[in-house]
C-alpha cells in the first residue's frame, strides 16, 4: 500500500534502482509519502533476456543518443502492456511529466549521482510542483521509478522486466491511481556507478491530478 500520511523517509540504496511516491496539495511543494525501499537489482548475472510483448516497437532497442525517443515510447508501451493485461487503464503520455523525467535523468548523469532525491534536495514532487501539470488541480499524486543498465540490460524490455520484479517498483507501475506518465532515457550512466561498457539510465514519472 502506498503511504498517504507523513512517515519518515526510508531509503535503501542498491546498485541499480529505487522507487518513490508522493502526494501534495496545490500549495505544498514538499514530498509527502515514503521513499520506498528498493528490493531487487538489474544485475546481469541474475537477469535473463527480456522478450518484448507484441505491439511494442523498439522494446529490445539498446538506446543511443539518436534514438532515445524510440526507447522512451517503447518503455511506456511496455508499462501499459503490463497494466492492461491486468485490467488497468493505460497511462497517457504527458509532456510535463516527460519534462520532469528528462530533468531527472540529466541531473543524475551530469550531477554524478543515482537517487530519486537530488543533492540539492529536489524531489520528484518539487519538480512537478512548478510545472503546468498542477494547473487547476487541488491535489496531485506522483510516483517515480529509476533504473540503469549496461550492454544488453539497457533495453526498455529489460528495464521494465526488472521494475516488475521489484515489489516497490511494481506497486507504482500497477497503481490504479495514476493516469499519466512521462519517460526519459539517456545513453549514459552516472560515473559514480563505475560501470564498464556502454550504458543507459531511465526515469519514468507517474502522475494523477485529483
Amino acid at each position: 500500500m502506498q503511504q498517504r500520511a507523513h512517515p519518515p523517509l526510508l531509503q535503501v540504496l542498491t546498485h541499480l534502482s529505487e522507487a518513490t511516491t508522493g502526494r501534495g496539495s496545490r500549495l505544498g511543494a514538499a514530498l509527502i509519502g515514503a521513499l520506498l525501499a528498493c528490493v531487487g537489482a538489474l544485475a546481469a548475472s541474475t537477469a535473463g533476456a527480456a522478450t518484448a510483448p507484441p505491439g511494442c516497437a523498439n522494446a529490445n532497442l539498446r538506446p543511443t543518443a539518436k534514438d532515445l525517443g524510440a526507447a522512451d515510447a517503447a518503455t511506456l508501451c511496455l508499462v501499459n502492456r503490463e497494466r492492461t493485461v491486468r485490467g488497468l487503464r493505460a497511462l497517457h503520455a504527458n509532456h510535463e511529466l516527460g519534462h520532469v523525467a528528462a530533468t531527472q535523468v540529466v541531473s543524475m548523469v551530469h550531477g554524478d549521482y543515482f537517487a530519486d532525491i537530488g543533492p540539492s534536495g529536489q524531489t520528484p514532487m518539487s519538480l512537478v510542483d512548478v510545472t503546468r501539470y498542477r494547473a487547476h488541480a487541488a491535489e496531485v499524486a506522483v510516483g517515480q521509478n529509476i533504473a540503469w543498465g549496461t550492454g544488453g540490460d539497457t533495453t526498455p524490455a529489460h528495464i521494465v522486466q526488472e521494475w516488475m520484479a521489484s515489489p516497490p517498483h511494481r506497486e507504482i507501475m500497477l497503481s490504479s491511481e495514476y493516469r499519466d506518465a512521462g519517460v526519459a532515457s539517456t545513453s549514459a550512466v552516472p560515473a559514480v556507478l563505475n560501470t564498464r561498457g556502454r550504458g543507459a539510465t531511465y526515469v519514468i514519472e507517474f502522475g494523477a491530478r485529483l
